[in-house]
């Protein structure tokens, strides 16, 4: 694979990633935040991030 086409399937995977987490936002009605950036510059780490990270004040109390 030359370095071209693996550039354009990285494109095409972040932004592809970056509609995903928009449009699960939208639907399930939860604040995307700056997740959608985020999944444009880091790809399948910002997806995690959105489905994983918790900022509410309960999620780490013990």
């Amino acid at each position: 694979m030359d370095l071209a086409a693996f550039g354009l399937a990285t494109l095409t995977a972040h932004v592809g990633f970056a509609v995903f987490v928009t449009a699960h936002a939208f639907l399930t009605d939860r604040p995307a935040g700056n997740w959608p950036y985020i999944t444009l510059g880091l790809g399948i780490a910002g997806v995690a991030g959105y489905f994983f990270y918790d900022r509410s004040p309960t999620a780490n109390s013990n």
